[in-house]
C-alpha cells in the first residue's frame, strides 16, 4: 500500500485540523463499508488456499500422518489437523 501526499488531494484548511490532532505522523484512512473487498477478493490467495487444504486432505486419506503432513507443507501439526478436521466436515 503506498501513500498519498495530503498536500496533493487536501484543502489546507483540512490538512490544519488533521495537524491538530496529529503532527507529522502517518495515518490510514480507511475504505467506506460500500468499497470494501472480503479477503483475498482481489488475489487468487483463497483459491491457491483451498488447492492446499484439498492436497493436504488427500494426502491424509491416502495414509499420510498429520507429523508428516507438517514438515510437507511447512506447517504446524496443529494447523494440518485443523485442515484436516474442516475437510472432513466439509466432506461428510
Amino acid at each position: 500500500m503506498g501513500y498519498i501526499r495530503a498536500e496533493e488531494i487536501l484543502p489546507i484548511e483540512i490538512i490544519e485540523l488533521i495537524q491538530q490532532y496529529v503532527d507529522g505522523k502517518n495515518i490510514y484512512i480507511p475504505r467506506k463499508s460500500a468499497h470494501r473487498q472480503a479477503w483475498g477478493a482481489g488475489t487468487q490467495v483463497k483459491q491457491e488456499l483451498l488447492r492446499r487444504n484439498e492436497q493436504i486432505y488427500k494426502d491424509y486419506l491416502a495414509g499420510s500422518k498429520a507429523s508428516e503432513l507438517a514438515c510437507k507443507y511447512y506447517m504446524s501439526e496443529k494447523s494440518i489437523q485443523r485442515i484436516i478436521r474442516k475437510m472432513n466436515k466439509k466432506n461428510e
